[in-house]
């Protein structure tokens, strides 16, 4: 008896470890894996520059305003407020697993995390300083100083540095342990039957052809509008403005599906606010499907399993200014 019960357990552990492989190798969506870093100084030094508002001409604007890590990496506007209030141009997406992506901004004219950094520090319309006096900024400062040499083995501040340090950062701002992951690792109480349903939604009309991967998106470009076209009055056109080639018009990055349901309003003009509504647009004019309300309520329940354990982070005390730091010009030069 005891031995037919061995059998019985050491089967049902088989099956078990069987399973779990054959998610891991045949679902299309990857679990996500946590960030360690090799450099812990980098990254510390890095999520002060995040949250330091004194990159931005205002001395108003951080990193953390337009991707607040508060509210899953992105701001929740259609578009970011910029300096002087300026309206952006495009939604913010969010900066949760913007690791794992093919390239950065929704038309990915930046090749890596770091090359996106420098970007809004120069912008007129975000932060609106630009790369020299962000540099003065923090090189006027000791304690900055004293970090840049920790970490560089220089006390010199160089907006490469600066970039680079706030890439590190951003390299850690990963979100695993969702309930899809612990359901792809061989949970099977992880998900719901309604969310099953819902991925099998999701696959069965092709939604995974373009949201896979560990961030389920983000490694490809696709037209905004592929069997109906996309009405909108936003003047991006996507990656044809980096490539020049006519057939990327409205050509966007796909964006990741993680911690979908903490990053409202969608798309690239941030004009869909309810998931729902997302879910059926995409639908319709993506894959020429119409989803009736049970399917889609199920596919934004399964949506709603990918979000993982958000970044638990400590707020660093920023140094303080000092005689020689260039003045915020928060209301413009005077």
């Amino acid at each position: 008896m005891k031995k037919l019960l061995s059998l019985a357990v050491a089967a049902s552990i088989g099956i078990s470890a069987h399973v779990h492989a054959d998610r891991l190798t045949t679902e299309l969506i990857k679990p996500i894996e946590p960030y360690v870093s090799e450099q812990p100084e980098k990254v510390e030094l890095g999520k002060k520059l995040w949250f330091d508002p004194r990159l931005s001409m205002s001395g108003f604007i951080s990193c953390n305003s337009c991707h607040n890590l508060s509210t899953g990496g992105s701001d929740n506007l259609p578009t970011s407020i910029g300096h002087n209030w300026a309206e952006g141009p495009i939604n913010s997406p969010t900066v949760l697993n913007s690791s794992l992506a093919v390239a950065q901004f929704w038309d990915g004219r930046a090749a890596d995390l770091k090359e996106q950094a420098g970007g809004p520090i120069a912008n007129p319309l975000e932060m609106a300083s630009n790369h020299a006096l962000a540099v003065d900024v923090i090189n006027s400062i000791p304690q900055y100083r004293e970090d840049f040499l920790k970490v560089y083995g220089s006390p010199e501040v160089t907006i490469e540095n600066i970039t680079d340090a706030i890439a590190e950062f951003e390299e850690t701002l990963v979100t695993p342990n969702s309930r899809f992951d612990l359901w792809l690792k061989g949970d099977d109480s992880a998900l719901t039957a309604q969310e099953l349903a819902g991925y099998e939604t999701f696959k069965s009309i092709g939604c995974v052809a373009c949201h896979n991967g560990p961030a389920a998106g983000g490694t490809s470009f696709q037209r905004m509008g592929v069997v109906e076209p996309y009405q909108t009055d936003n003047p991006a056109e996507g990656r044809v403005a980096v490539t020049g080639k006519d057939a990327d018009r409205f050509n966007f990055k796909v964006p990741t599906l993680r911690n979908v349901e903490l990053t409202y309003p969608y798309f690239h003009d941030g004009a869909y606010w309810e998931l729902e509504k997302a879910v059926d647009v995409m639908a319709r004019l993506q894959l020429g499907r119409q989803l009736n309300d049970e399917e889609i309520n199920n596919v934004v329940a399964f949506l709603k399993t990918l979000t993982g354990d958000q970044p638990q982070l400590t707020l660093p005390i920023l140094p303080p200014s000092t005689n020689d730091t260039p003045r915020p010009q928060p209301f413009g030069a005077k």
